[in-house]
């Protein structure tokens, strides 16, 4: 039979990564929209929470006052399972200061 090993197990510790807190510069929130925009512009779901990821970001009341919503209604359009209409996706791009853009395929 195998002798148990006495070697002290090491634990690695976690902690929840919140791309909110790197997202610092408007540049960079621009950037990481961009980025949902062209890599997967069939995911409104993702794009939505894209939104909602520079929304918090940049402080979810003042985007909320921004775009005229209440901040419990922006916080669920822009969730997991939210389903923004496209209103609400404009004024929260107005609030947030950033543009969405089109150019040819």
């Amino acid at each position: 039979m195998p002798k148990a090993s006495t070697k002290p197990t090491t634990r690695t510790k976690t902690i929840p990564y919140d791309v909110a807190e790197q997202l610092r510069t408007p540049e960079e929130m621009a950037a990481y929209l961009d980025a949902w925009l062209e890599e997967a512009p069939d995911d409104a779901a993702g794009i939505a929470r894209a939104l909602g990821d520079i929304a918090r970001a940049k402080g979810m009341s003042q985007v909320a006052r921004d775009a005229g919503l209440s901040r419990e209604s922006l916080y669920k359009a822009l969730s997991e399972n939210g389903n923004p209409s496209f209103s609400t996706v404009l004024k929260v791009a107005r609030a947030l200061g950033v543009r969405l853009h089109a150019e040819a395929a």
